[in-house]
């Protein structure tokens, strides 16, 4: 690298093989399943190879579950991929090897070799209740309005939390994960506990914020306008038509974002044709008026 001109700090310099190995998985929760990544509750039973709670859905056990000395689990039996990272690395020459790695962050978004949006949201989860909990003094105090109170967690810490999403592959369970973040942060923000039975969509209405689901939807289909508008030698706009060759593995393909993005035209009545006049574009996505018929 340093005869091409490259300064590269070798020690610090990692690869990352996008579709290699099988997906990692994003552990959460105070006691991650050791084979789903999520958390754990009374019905679970411990692996005795790694020590870590298993959901009983995971474990493979029909019966009732029961202190059992010999289970273990389906990921130390390897009837579950570890999607591990691998310690081969890569060997560039001249006696330089890379270290590997199954995902990586770049530009504060978490990008992960098998693809997909699992890694970016557990990342922007936990980015955004690290911005909460720096707030927390003044959004959980009972001085401010809660307008005032939504303003500021609209700015802070839902910005936080749906940074680069408008290119994430969201699936139901994204949505849901971010949803659930929220609304503890709202229900926490308005002084409410769940025992209240107060509806998500009365304390959005006191805070005067959107759901983080619609955001980033409407998030999402801004880009996409911005995109279709572009020249059509436009890099990003090739790159977002682009197919790749090869044969498709057995199975579901995996959800892209353009599937995505055509089911929010869906929802909203847009085709791609409507993007090309920004205005009404802008209009109808965040439903002000003038939607394309």
């Amino acid at each position: 690298m340093a005869v091409k001109g490259l300064k590269v700090n070798v020690s610090k310099t990692k690869v990352m093989a996008g579709g290699d190995g099988d997906e990692a998985v994003e552990e959460s929760g105070a006691w991650p399943c050791g084979v789903c990544g999520k958390g754990v509750g009374q019905n679970s039973i411990r692996c005795t190879r790694c020590t870590k709670w298993v959901h009983k859905r995971c474990s493979g056990v029909r019966k009732r579950l029961a202190a059992n000395s010999t289970f273990v689990c389906g990921r130390c039996t390897r009837a579950v991929p570890d999607g591990g990272r691998g310690d081969d690395g890569l060997d560039i020459g001249e006696g330089v090897k890379l270290e590997r790695v199954d995902k990586f962050c770049y530009l504060g978004d978490m990008l992960n070799a098998a693809g997909g949006a699992d890694s970016a949201v557990v990342a922007r989860v936990r980015s955004g209740w690290r911005k909460f909990r720096e707030l927390a003094p003044f959004l959980t105090t009972k001085g401010p309005s809660l307008k005032l109170k939504g303003q500021v967690y609209s700015a802070c810490v839902r910005s936080c939390m749906v940074y680069g999403s408008e290119t994430w592959a969201m699936k139901g369970e994204h949505e849901t994960r971010l949803e659930r973040a929220e609304m503890r942060m709202i229900r926490w923000m308005c002084g409410v506990s769940l025992t209240d039975r107060k509806t998500s969509a009365e304390l959005r209405e006191r805070l005067g914020v959107d759901a983080i689901g619609e955001v980033v939807r409407r998030n999402r289909m801004r880009w996409y306008g911005h995109v279709v508008r572009k020249d059509d030698d436009d890099w990003v706009k090739r790159c977002m038509v682009m197919e790749v060759e090869g044969t498709r593995p057995r199975g579901r393909p995996k959800k892209t974002w353009m599937e995505v993005v055509r089911a929010d035209m869906q929802a909203k009545h847009l085709t791609a044709n409507d993007a090309l006049e920004r205005a009404r574009w802008r209009a109808a996505i965040r439903g002000d008026g003038g939607q394309p018929g």
